[in-house]
C-alpha cells in the first residue's frame, strides 16, 4: 500500500489549541478522536507516523512570561501540558486499535518513557505510532522546533503542519481579504518574508535537513491521507 504514498515517513505537528474543539480550554475528546481517525487512515495506507502535539490548549509559557513571570518556569509548565496532550492522543489511538507510545524529552518514568533516538526508531520499526512529548526538553524552544528536530532525527520524508487554514498565506486570511496563498514556497522565502507558519528555528532546521514542510488544514476531514498521497490543498515548503 505504501507505494501510492508521496510521503511514507512523516512527522505530524498538531497545535494544542486545535484540541480544544468548540471549548476555550482543555482537551475535547471528540476532536482528538477525529484527528486520530485521520491518522489511522494514513497509517492504513502504509505511512509511518510520528506526532508532536503542542500544549497551548492547557498552558503557554510565553503568555506567562509576557505577564512578567519567569520564562524558564513557564516553558517547563508548557512542556508538561504537551505530555498531557500526548497521553490523550495515545489513549484515543489505542482505542482505535493503533499501537502507540509516548516518549518524553523530560524524564518522568512513572508516566511515560524517556525519549532517545534509538528507542523511537525501535518503536517505529515495530509499527507503533510514536508521540514525542516534552518539546525539546529545553526552555526557549517551541514545539514547532521540537517537531522539526524530531523529523530530522527520525529522517522523515516530510514535516506535516496541521493548521486552521489550508496553507501558507502572505498575511492572515482571516484578517486580510487580499492575502495571497502559496502553493509552493522555499524555506528561505518563508524566513525572508517573516511568515509565521512556524518559528524561524524550526524552518531553519527543516531547510538544513532538506525536509519539506507541508502545511494543510486540520479540519479537512480525510485531508491527512490526501496530503500523504501528494493530493489535497496545501502549501509545500521545500528547496533553499
Amino acid at each position: 500500500m505504501g507505494s501510492e504514498l508521496k510521503y511514507k515517513r512523516v512527522l505530524l505537528k498538531v497545535s494544542g489549541e486545535a484540541l480544544m474543539g468548540a471549548g476555550g480550554f482543555g482537551i475535547d475528546p471528540l476532536t482528538v478522536s477525529s484527528i486520530c481517525e485521520d491518522i489511522k487512515e494514513g497509517i492504513s495506507l502504509g505511512a509511518e507516523v510520528g506526532i508532536v502535539v503542542g500544549g497551548g490548549n492547557i498552558f503557554r509559557g510565553v503568555a506567562l512570561a509576557a505577564g512578567g513571570a519567569d520564562r524558564v518556569s513557564g516553558d517547563h509548565m508548557g512542556m508538561l501540558a504537551t505530555v498531557m496532550n500526548a497521553i490523550a492522543f495515545r489513549m484515543a489511538l489505542q482505542n482505535m486499535g493503533i499501537d502507540s507510545v509516548v516518549l518524553s524529552a523530560i524524564d518522568m518514568p512513572e508516566i511515560c518513557e524517556p525519549f532517545s533516538q534509538r528507542a523511537a526508531e525501535r518503536y517505529r520499526d515495530a509499527g507503533k505510532v510514536v508521540l514525542f512529548a516534552g518539546g525539546t526538553g529545553n526552555p526557549y524552544f517551541t514545539t514547532d522546533t521540537a517537531a522539526a528536530l524530531r523529523a530530522c532525527e527520525m529522517r522523515c520524508d516530510a514535516l506535516m503542519k496541521a493548521t486552521q487554514v489550508d496553507g501558507i498565506y502572505s498575511a492572515d486570511p482571516n484578517k486580510d481579504p487580499e492575502a495571497v496563498r502559496f502553493d509552493t514556497i522555499t524555506h528561505s522565502e518563508v524566513l525572508a518574508r517573516g511568515l509565521e507558519v512556524m518559528d524561524a528555528a524550526a524552518v531553519s532546521l527543516a531547510r538544513e535537513a532538506s525536509i519539506p514542510v507541508v502545511v494543510f488544514e486540520l479540519a479537512d476531514k480525510g485531508g491527512f491521507a490526501k496530503i500523504l498521497k501528494g493530493e489535497g490543498r496545501s502549501t509545500t515548503v521545500s528547496g533553499n
